[in-house]
């Protein structure tokens, strides 16, 4: 009996499923996206091994070419302004809103040379996804234990000073879809204190019209993105980090609404970035 006459009918049903079933095609989407990030960053562990031998941010650049093939693929087009702003020879601290698993597509896109992330630890244990992040210096913190975060952030602290790094932060501490920012975690701010560094916001718009997990929405689409002036910490101390923490928590949240087109409301972050400890 001859196979392929179904088989094709069975792999036609199948694409016409996917295109005329939103939740199908979402799940379709996503699993493409997780099957792409596994597969890349094993390619991408093993070049970063050729050329590098191991753990180092020279890596990233590498990481970087590589995940930025990814909106090619899913049709995500990025509007950028202000990156020169992060092209700073000097050390600093870099934040940005948190929205989805895409934020890996937008942090490659505009990631300037020898920026580090820091990550939870529960990511180091992804499989050759945790590997590529090790390997590309990425600093993994335990949110369980505050007093081993605090020892990481102390020693990176002075790595960013002695080794000349840009640190990248989600300052909201989890992934957000309200159409609001959340209130701000404070280590960033701590951080940037400490080293007596600058801050750097970045703000991606709101992914939802194209991107919305609620309503199985993944479609392409435009993300702009808006590069900030920097924020100085010479000269502050701790006791500065609330106002540092709710000034760059207002522009950010001003900028976002703006970009995104989306009003003012009684969002999760209205007025002001409520402190939370890290």
């Amino acid at each position: 009996m001859e196979l392929w006459p179904w088989l094709t009918a069975a792999l036609l049903g199948l694409l016409l499923l996917l295109r005329l079933h939103r939740g199908a095609n979402f799940c379709a989407r996503i699993a493409l996206y997780c099957a792409l990030c596994l597969a890349v960053s094993a390619l991408a562990s093993l070049v970063c091994l050729l050329r590098h031998g191991g753990r180092t941010v020279e890596n990233m650049s590498i990481i970087s070419w590589f995940v930025r093939g990814f909106k090619y693929v899913y049709g995500i087009r990025f509007e950028v302004r202000g990156r020169p702003k992060l092209e700073v020879d000097q050390p600093c601290v870099i934040i940005s809103n948190h929205q989805s698993i895409l934020d890996m597509m937008g942090l490659m896109e505009v990631l300037p040379r020898r920026c580090v992330q820091v990550a939870k630890r529960e990511l180091l244990f992804l499989g050759p996804v945790g590997l590529v992040m090790y390997l590309g210096g990425v600093f993994f913190i335990n949110r369980q234990r505050s007093s081993t975060a605090v020892s990481v952030m102390a020693d990176l602290s002075e790595r960013m000073v002695r080794e000349n790094l840009k640190v990248w932060i989600y300052p909201e501490g989890t992934r957000n879809t309200n159409g609001d920012l959340l209130p701000f975690k404070k280590g960033a701010f701590y951080l940037a204190i400490q080293a007596q560094v600058p801050i750097i916001p970045v703000v991606y718009s709101s992914f939802s019209s194209f991107y919305d997990i609620s309503t199985k929405l993944f479609t392409s689409g435009t993300i702009r993105v808006e590069v900030l002036d920097a924020v100085p910490t010479s000269g502050l101390t701790v006791a500065d980090v609330p106002k540092l923490l709710d000034t760059c928590h207002q522009a950010m949240r001003t900028t976002f609404l703006h970009i995104s087109k989306t009003p003012q409301g009684n969002g999760a972050a209205e007025g002001s970035g409520a402190q939370a400890a890290q």
